[in-house]
């Protein structure tokens, strides 16, 4: 039997490899829409994909089933409970594919979605006990799967709340202490609120350990596992739809979308209602950039960030260093925004002698911002962390503009007022910057290295009083 667990970082999403190495079957489950690492490892090892498992519709990414079918001629494969729009196999209880070395075994287990499944892998077809389980988000290293992200499909959180602990209870616990418990996701996911950065665990080490699974009541897990989720972003809903629906692939839209425009054609395309996205470092960005550009950058929650701000019914137009603009457009497809018109020829070199089109972002150390806050022209501190975050520790006087919330809140802003822009350490800030920035916001600065680089010049921080709100 062969194993491998894949791990994508910017989505914290784990996708899967099994083989029966003596025949060269293998299986891919919960694949990421760009599959030739897949390909690859399967190539080397003279293996067939064959089979492709969806562990449940995800909401955070758009998986790689169909890629993997067009390619490979894999077979789809999805909970009984599923509703799509391409042929697939429907697995129940104790379905299974058999091989000599290999054995993968379907449960139902409902509670993150309706359709979930986990797959139970027997190093083969004759083993007693199941090597390892396969969660999906089912059940994750510290946390279970948060059941309150389809309310806009028809389930409530409570209804699949208790689905999830019958799943839990009935079909996960009841498995052998030393099962390896392998999941979909890691910390940094949104589909849990507690998820560790550990990978792989054990049956019995998340039954001592997983709060989730301590002895409780069907309704004190529901209350428990609904409570102070974070919020989700608007485009897993799109996702979790997308992935049931007969897409195109993300090889050929690339192909099909991926081309250079010239400066003019660039403008004249944001003219007509195209969205411009720098996804440039935040410290290119604060030099120079092409005004009316939204800046997320690829090295820090690019997916998270662009799913939440970009609108998937417009365009997209990249300005990108050279060489990213695939990356950029490989990683807006692995969650389903696919609107990419073109990007800028040679990047911000077109805009070397069209000074009229540049805006830069100033920046002021925490040192310099703090000579300013006693003055009567202090700027007013907008901190675009989470309320969590701006309640654990802050500067005192900031107010507190969630940024996947600050576009709504626009009107609430002291336009009069010079206004200062701080996140935890600068990514963030850099994108609400820049927002602000293409909203006509212009007595702006931004704080650089955020509240990390202000308690590390040991300024004055304000922290709410234990059990205040």
């Amino acid at each position: 039997m062969f194993l491998k667990q894949y791990y994508l970082g910017c989505l914290a999403h784990a996708s899967y490899l099994l083989a029966d190495e003596a025949t060269g079957s293998a299986i891919v489950v919960d694949p990421q829409r760009d599959i030739q690492q897949y390909l690859n490892d399967a190539a080397e090892r003279a293996f067939s994909i064959r089979h492709v498992f969806l562990t449940h519709f995800h909401a955070d990414f758009v998986a790689g089933h169909l890629e993997l079918r067009d390619r490979c001629g894999a077979i789809i494969h999805l909970g009984a409970q599923a509703r799509a729009d391409y042929p697939f196999v429907p697995v129940g209880d104790g379905d299974a594919l058999d091989f000599p070395g290999l054995r993968v075994q379907a449960l139902e287990t409902p509670g993150h979605t309706i359709e979930s499944i986990s797959l139970l892998v027997f190093n083969g077809t004759h083993a007693r006990h199941p090597y390892a389980v396969l969660t999906g988000d089912t059940l994750f290293i510290g946390d279970v799967g948060r059941p309150d992200l389809r309310a806009s499909l028809g389930w409530s959180a409570a209804e699949l709340g208790s689905h999830l602990y019958r799943s839990l209870h009935q079909k996960l616990l009841p498995l052998p202490d030393q099962t390896l418990v392998y999941p979909a996701h890691g910390a940094g996911s949104l589909c849990g609120k507690n998820l560790s950065r550990e990978t792989v665990s054990t049956i019995g080490e998340q039954r001592r350990l997983n709060y989730a699974l301590q002895p409780m009541t069907e309704e004190q897990f529901v209350a428990l596992v609904t409570a102070d989720q974070p919020e989700a972003p608007p485009y897993f809903t799109l996702d979790a739809v997308l992935n049931t629906r007969a897409r195109t692939t993300l090889d050929r839209n690339l192909e099909k979308v991926l081309r250079p425009m010239h400066l003019h054609q660039l403008l004249l395309a944001a003219a007509a209602g195209a969205q411009l996205l720098d996804v440039r470092h935040p410290d290119s960005f604060a030099r120079a950039h092409l005004a009316g550009s939204l800046n997320i950058g690829l090295d820090g929650q690019f997916a998270t960030w662009a799913g939440t701000l970009l609108d998937p019914e417009r365009p997209v137009l990249l300005i990108a260093d050279a060489g990213l603009e695939r990356e950029a457009a490989m990683r807006l497809g692995r969650i389903g925004f696919d609107r990419i018109q073109g990007f800028l020829l040679n990047g911000m070199e077109s805009l070397a002698e069209r000074y009229e089109l540049l805006a830069e972002t100033r920046r002021v150390t925490p040192g310099e911002l703090s000579q300013l806050l006693p003055g009567a022209t202090a700027p007013l501190i907008l901190d675009v962390r989470t309320p969590r975050e701006w309640q654990s520790r802050r500067i005192s006087g900031s107010r507190n503009f969630p940024l996947n919330h600050l576009v709504e809140h626009l009107q609430e802003l002291p336009w009069h007022l010079p206004m200062a822009v701080l996140c935890a350490g600068g990514y963030r800030s850099s994108i609400a910057a820049s927002l602000l920035q293409r909203e006509g916001v212009t007595n702006l600065v931004e704080i650089a290295g955020g509240m990390a680089a202000w308690e590390a010049a040991q300024l004055p921080v304000t922290r709410d009083a234990p059990g205040e709100p």
